[in-house]
């Protein structure tokens, strides 16, 4: 009997390497501006087309290689990072494992040209499928220049399952945003197409945040800075007031090198205490510096997550230095409602001034018990009223409880709304608004419990859906016209995105830069107070909706729909929840918002009446 044990051939081996490093485009572009980093490289240019599908290039002005050495870095497990393994110990580089190139090269076609300043030629290297097509001496700049070409030409079943363009940009957007602000101190420009969309100069790490986010950014840092044995902590924390509704602005390194942490996260955010609100997303940029031999940075192929010798302690580190500072900066609010300025009106401020100035070493007493006292009055007229029910947290909406037995409606129960007769009807009693949430209309069989914001959201989404496959919404022209910065990656998707905000009723424009004139926007958002919010909330909804992988126009219909809808907390008139409900019930899919979330609940008749003949059963009769 034959053996069945055999050694792969190279470019097969080299390719199953390639599923843990290749991920996707961006993938490549992080390895790629990692190595031209490890190279001492003060100027990174990357260019990119059809969002790396078709190119990705990195030009550095780094060290450069000799000839030898631009042939040995697409040999799997070549490396000059590390000698031995007490070195994986000790690593203070990018990459260390020596797969990268190799990986690349096993699934794209690769050109490396690359010169030392003390050579006078450098070297053109040309690999394909991992074999070396060409080797030979060429001119050069000083530094290295390497194009990735068709990725993934070998293996079309990965390049079948890679995202639209705009989806896999974004991801090269966050590597190269990562990678820039762990960098202040090297200039980077990122080309897509042909087009310059990024362009940042070198700096400190303050202006290289504002570069990256957005000149608004600026007068809402705090920076960050706290020295242990175990750690030092750097960087800089946004001040309560700045937060987003979605994850995308949080960044740690552990000694330069990008990290995701849940769990250091949730100590960042545990410093701001009640200073935020729920599942607000804070900015910020730290820097942890860590001795080497008190992590491990080799536990996962891409290199963002490690492990740390002592987590708690990191944990506890974290939260008191980002409480600190955010103190330090006057930012946590105190609880004496006397000396607290926003609880004064100004003449009562420059009354307590004075008053101040003319107190005795032996008045100081009775003013501090009267000042306990009046705080505790202050604080139970700030308590007043909450055992009263009133209109809940419009972002945090009480949970409803549906007893046992009652039916939820889904798309497979369509005869909930059939009602025996074969159309809704609302019955003669006009609807009702619980808690600012939710609206209870009659139905012959029952009644129904309709959750307001899920219902505008999913009638707006249909609409506007509707509105970019047939005709465009009209717009309300501004009489004057707006200027919106966006934030370099923000500006980009924004490009893509133009043509379909212009058939919703918007109208806007490239203004240069990262600036964008708004002449008008939709008619039914004509009362919307500021466009640079209205359309930073969009693009929010539109980044959070990239991961679900709709179509370009499914997803910014959902996202105008989450932008646009009747919130939680908002007060409707009868004739508002009745044209509600009539129009969601026209829509197609009636039952479900477009983000999954039930429109409605029904509550049938039969079933409220066998719930308290139940009471009879066991014993409550009177």
């Amino acid at each position: 009997m034959t053996d069945v044990i055999h050694l792969l051939p190279e470019n097969i081996a080299n390719q199953i390497a390639a599923g843990e490093v290749v991920q996707r485009p961006a993938s490549v572009v992080k390895e790629l501006l990692e190595n031209a980093i490890d190279a001492g490289a003060t100027e990174i240019k990357l260019a990119i087309k059809d969002a790396g599908k078709t190119l990705i290039q990195v030009i550095d002005n780094g060290c450069g290689m000799s000839e030898n050495d631009a042939r040995m870095c697409f040999e799997r497990h070549a490396t000059s990072k590390i000698r031995e393994s007490k070195d994986l110990f000790a690593i203070r580089t990018m990459g260390f494992r020596g797969e990268a190139m190799a990986s690349i090269a096993a699934v794209a076609q690769v050109e490396l040209r690359s010169r030392r300043a003390s050579d006078e030629l450098g070297t053109r290297v040309v690999v394909e499928n991992s074999s070396v097509k060409t080797q030979e001496p060429c001119q050069a700049q000083p530094g290295t220049s390497l194009s990735v070409k068709n990725l993934f030409f070998s293996v079309p079943a990965r390049k079948n399952f890679l995202k639209s363009d705009p989806v896999e940009l974004r991801h090269i957007l966050d590597e190269f945003q990562r990678i820039a602000l762990a960098n202040p101190d090297v200039f980077f420009s990122l080309h897509s197409n042909d087009q310059e969309v990024m362009h940042l100069p070198m700096g400190n790490l303050r202006q290289r945040i504002v570069k990256v986010f957005g000149d608004s950014v600026n007068k809402k840092l705090v920076p960050v800075q706290e020295e242990t044995d175990a750690v030092r902590v750097t960087g800089f924390v946004g001040k309560p007031d700045y937060f987003k509704k979605t994850r995308g602005e949080q960044y740690f390194f552990v000694n330069n090198r990008f990290i995701k942490s849940n769990y250091l996260h949730h100590a960042v955010v545990g410093a701001y205490e009640e200073l935020l609100p729920p599942d607000a997303y804070p900015l910020y940029v730290l820097f942890l510096d860590i001795n080497p031999d008190r992590i491990d940075v080799n536990v996962h192929p891409t290199k963002q997550e490690i492990k740390f010798d002592d987590e708690k302690l990191i944990y506890n580190v974290l939260k008191v230095t980002v409480r600190h500072a955010l103190g330090s900066n006057n930012i946590t609010p105190t609880l004496d409602f006397e000396n607290e300025p926003a609880f004064q009106p100004m003449p009562t401020r420059m009354m307590a001034r004075q008053e101040d100035s003319n107190l005795s070493v032996g008045s100081s007493q009775p003013r501090t018990d009267q000042r306990h006292a009046d705080n505790l009055r202050n604080w139970q007229r700030l308590y007043e009223g909450l055992d009263q029910a009133g209109v809940g947290n419009a972002d945090a909406p009480e949970p409803l409880f549906v007893p046992e037995g009652f039916s939820v409606v889904s798309s497979d129960e369509p005869s909930a709304l059939d009602d025996s007769s074969g159309s809704f009807s609302k019955g003669d009693k006009e609807p009702t608004q619980l808690h600012g949430q939710y609206i209870l209309s009659q139905i012959k069989s029952g009644f129904l419990l309709i959750d307001q914001q899920a219902a505008s959201e999913r009638i707006l989404y249909e609409r506007y859906l509707e509105a970019l496959r047939e005709q465009p919404i009209t717009t309300q022209r501004a009489l004057f016209p707006r200027t919106v910065t966006l934030s370099s990656a923000d500006a980009v998707l924004m490009r893509t995105m133009l043509d379909d905000l212009n058939c919703l009723g918007f109208e806007i424009a490239e203004f240069g830069g990262n600036a964008f004139i708004v002449h008008g926007t939709p008619a039914e958002m004509a009362g919307s107070p500021d466009e640079q919010l209205l359309l930073e909330r969009v693009l929010a909804q539109y980044k959070e909706n990239l991961a679900l992988e709709p179509g370009i126009q499914e997803n910014l219909a959902r996202s105008m729909a989450r932008s646009a809808a009747i919130r939680r907390g908002q007060m409707l008139t009868s004739r508002e929840m009745r044209d509600l409900i009539d129009q969601l019930f026209a829509c197609s899919v009636p039952y479900k918002s477009p983000t999954g979330r039930n429109c409605f609940i029904t509550f049938d008749l039969e079933a409220l009446q066998k719930r308290f003949e139940a009471l009879i059963f066991y014993g409550y009769k009177v």
